[in-house]
């Protein structure tokens, strides 16, 4: 049938045949490593025998060192091992004392790091199976070697021949880019009998009784292990996928030359790039340097520096890249071991990063100053070269302090210590996006460029100029010119928001034309109304009313992980929304009474959890009650973008600020920690970390790269842009702001 055709074929891609090795099909590479922790003969300790060990090397992925969860539960002992371990204590000859032991153990190790793309000897399976390399050589019984190719093959063949490991799970859309959802483990037959399967499903097998503990498993081990209907149309598709790899690039050798040339280049320039004032632009963790792909894989991992030589977060670079339709990967890659080692985390920091709130895949970037994770490049057989000039291209233009430089020492050792290669063995031509970009900004670098560029407010002193309500979250602004503040912030800025058909609340980032909607609160009328171009004014209440939140259902929604409680506006706010914006849509309102606390932040400024001090309480907002913005920063960065680009001006409300002031010097709010307007204290909480939210024009909601390219030109990276303000208040109180209030403030340094 066509599963076994498929299965055949990917036999075949490794270079072998079901003569030696049959292939389960699972859910994905996970899945398999999953299977096999299950069902491998683990040998608990007892007194007159050693039980089984289950090592790994620490430069694993999560899903290899999770095989240790289940294990552990049956008593046995998991060893962790470094790549320095299995050199330095390899030891020579076969161990011939022990044959009568048959305690079975498995070694489990990457033929590639998805961490740093440094590949492992595949030498090493017979190593470990022969009992010459650690931690075999130290531990009596037979070894079984599970090799985790999951990144190896997307590059590089695997030839099964050569490398005969015992189980080698695969994930499919690694390889093809499709289909998700698929992988498969890939078992050596005469290993297969060390894997025992308990439970059985539909078609695993031969014969079972239903009063009876009597069970036959099925002859066949891809058919013993398959639980259920395999996922055949996606099977199916494997054929297309690897005849397009084939005739696209000829085979898999021609993958990984392309794509080794690939990293190879970008690893290249990306080591020598300089600030103009000389310090690297780049912190690369890798083993070597690129010498040749039958050690380093297409994977290219790096931090980046500013020109202080201080790093840039992670989350910072992920944001910049999107804006230039740039795919990269952030965090840890689920690979802690290769993060800790290659950014010097201790186990201890680890533990501390969890309790001030960073978790694995959040956004927070930086600990104490300190990196919780990097950036990763991967290239395919898709990639070109010009998406590696691309890449460059973004580095130099949004992260390098002007004028962009190059080490050209650096760039000849590179060169002599290479090997040649496909491709011309000529220097990179570094000039090609570099020369073009040492015009413009590198004057903003210093702080006479501020005063010649940038608007210094008046001496005598400081005040507020403008006052911005958003009552529905990523809609317009409302401007006011008096306004109550209260223990949430502004009277009823960001009560309201759009979710879609889902529940999923709607931003300007996913859907820009919400900026056309311009709410209204009009206080005599206790009323919110909501306008845009082409519609009819329709309005909601403003007032908490019994029988309507009584009638209305109640959902919860999330606004930044958190969840909140919201009553539903009603239907023909609904109607309205949905028409306008085209999708199915409901208007809600956080439910009264309830709060959220803000989250206390990191000496770096990103927000981690709940605080335990007196807390501010929240809105719909995102991170704080409020948001000020200088209008001094505001036009050095309009000069600044004046003098690149021959571009128009945008306006201030583009960064959706609630507050703001005249009269400071550029970023000189960076160093406030408190200020009082009017008669209202507020402390700073931090800096607002800015996304493609303020590269959308707030009139027309048309999409531009503007202002975020320059602002992190002009701050080395560092995306910050207005500072989040706070204030503690009870419940009862009630005070207001008024523009033309005077701004007093504290700074850090006082």
């Amino acid at each position: 049938n066509y599963v076994h055709q498929v299965r055949s074929r990917v036999l075949q891609h490794f270079n072998t045949t079901s003569k030696d090795y049959s292939v389960i099909f699972t859910s994905g590479c996970t899945a398999a490593l999953k299977l096999v922790a299950e069902t491998f003969r683990w040998r608990p300790q007892t007194e007159g025998e050693a039980g089984s060990h289950l090592c790994y090397l620490t430069d694993s992925h999560t899903s290899v060192v999770g095989m240790r969860g289940l294990t552990s539960t049956l008593g046995v002992a998991a060893l962790p091992v470094s790549s320095q371990e299995l050199k330095t204590r390899a030891k020579d000859g076969i161990q011939e004392e022990d044959v009568i032991c048959q305690t079975p153990h498995l070694f489990c190790y990457p033929a590639q790091s998805n961490f740093s793309g440094r590949k492992y000897p595949l030498s090493h399976v017979e190593g470990i199976r022969a009992r010459r390399l650690y931690p075999a050589c130290d531990l009596q019984g037979r070894w079984f070697v599970l090799l985790d190719a999951a990144s190896y093959v997307t590059c590089s063949s695997l030839n099964l021949q050569d490398c005969p490991a015992d189980f080698i799970p695969i994930s499919f859309y690694k390889i093809f880019g499709f289909p998700t959802g698929l992988g498969a483990l890939l078992v050596r037959n005469d290993a297969a009998g060390i894997l025992r399967k308990t439970y059985f499903g539909g078609g695993t097998a031969a014969a079972y009784l239903s009063g009876e503990n009597y069970y036959v498993p099925a002859e066949n081990i891809s058919d013993r292990f398959e639980d259920g209907t395999v996922s055949f149309l996606d099977i199916i598709a494997l054929n297309h996928g690897f005849e397009s790899l084939y005739r696209i690039t000829g085979n898999m050798h021609n993958i990984q030359q392309h794509t080794f040339g690939l990293a190879r280049y970008t690893y290249t320039l990306l080591s020598s790039l300089c600030h103009g004032n000389g310090r690297p632009v780049a912190q690369i963790y890798a083993e070597g340097q690129f010498e040749s792909p039958i050690t380093q894989g297409a994977i290219l991992n790096f931090n980046l520096l500013d020109s202080s030589g201080q790093i840039v977060g992670y989350s910072q670079v992920d944001r910049m890249a999107s804006l230039f339709n740039i795919h990269l990967r952030t965090g840890c890659f689920c690979n802690t071991g290769a993060c800790q080692a290659f950014l010097g985390i201790t186990d201890q920091q680890m533990k501390r990063n969890l309790q001030a709130g960073h978790v694995c895949g959040d956004g927070v970037d930086l600990v104490d100053g300190q990196p919780t994770g990097s950036v990763r490049v991967s290239f395919g057989y898709m990639s070109t070269f010009e998406d590696c000039q691309k890449f460059l291209s973004f580095v130099a233009e949004c992260f390098v302090m002007k004028p962009v430089t190059v080490n050209r020492a650096r760039l000849q050792e590179l060169k002599a210590a290479r090997e040649s290669s496909d491709r011309p063995d000529e220097l990179p031509p570094v000039n090609g996006f570099i020369k073009e970009r040492q015009t413009g900004v590198e004057k903003s670098s210093s702080k006479a460029s501020q005063q010649e560029f940038g608007h210094v407010g008046p001496s005598h002193g400081k005040t507020l100029t403008n006052i911005y309500v958003y009552p529905v979250k990523s809609c317009a602004a409302f401007e006011v010119h008096d306004w109550p503040v209260g223990p949430l912030g502004l009277l009823y800025d960001r009560g309201w928001m759009v979710v879609n058909g889902n529940g999923v609340c709607l931003s300007q980032k996913r859907e820009s034309r919400l900026c056309l909607i311009r709410p209204q609160v009009h206080l005599p009328s206790n009323k919110l109304f909501l306008q845009a171009s082409g519609m009819d004014t329709i309005s909601v209440p403003l007032e908490d009313d019994v029988s309507f939140h009584t009638s209305s259902q109640m959902c919860h929604s999330k606004v930044c992980g958190d969840r909140v409680e919201t009553f539903d506006c009603g239907d023909e706010a609904a109607a309205w929304l949905s028409l306008f914006l085209g999708q199915p849509c409901r208007l809600i309102r956080q439910r009264p009474g309830l709060t959220r606390e803000m989250k206390k932040r990191s000496d770096e400024g990103d927000f981690d959890q709940p605080s335990s001090a007196a807390s501010s309480f929240l809105s719909l907002v995102n991170e704080a009650q409020y948001l000020m913005i200088s209008r001094a920063s505001v036009e050095l960065i309009q000069n600044l973008m004046s003098n690149r680009f021959e571009c128009e001006m945008f306006a201030i409300k583009r960064f959706r600020a609630n507050l703001v002031i005249a009269g400071a010097e550029p970023f000189e709010e960076d160093n406030w920690s408190h200020l009082i307007i009017g008669n209202t204290r507020f402390t700073v909480a931090g800096p607002c970390g800015r996304c493609q939210m303020i590269g959308i024009d707030q009139d027309t909601g048309t999409r531009t790269k503007e202002p975020l390219v320059t602002l992190s030109a002009h701050r080395s990276g560092k995306v910050t842009f207005g500072v989040y303000l706070t204030h503690q208040a009870p419940e009862d109180f009630v005070s207001v702001l008024s523009v033309g209030s005077v701004v007093q403030m504290e700074s850090h340094d006082h």
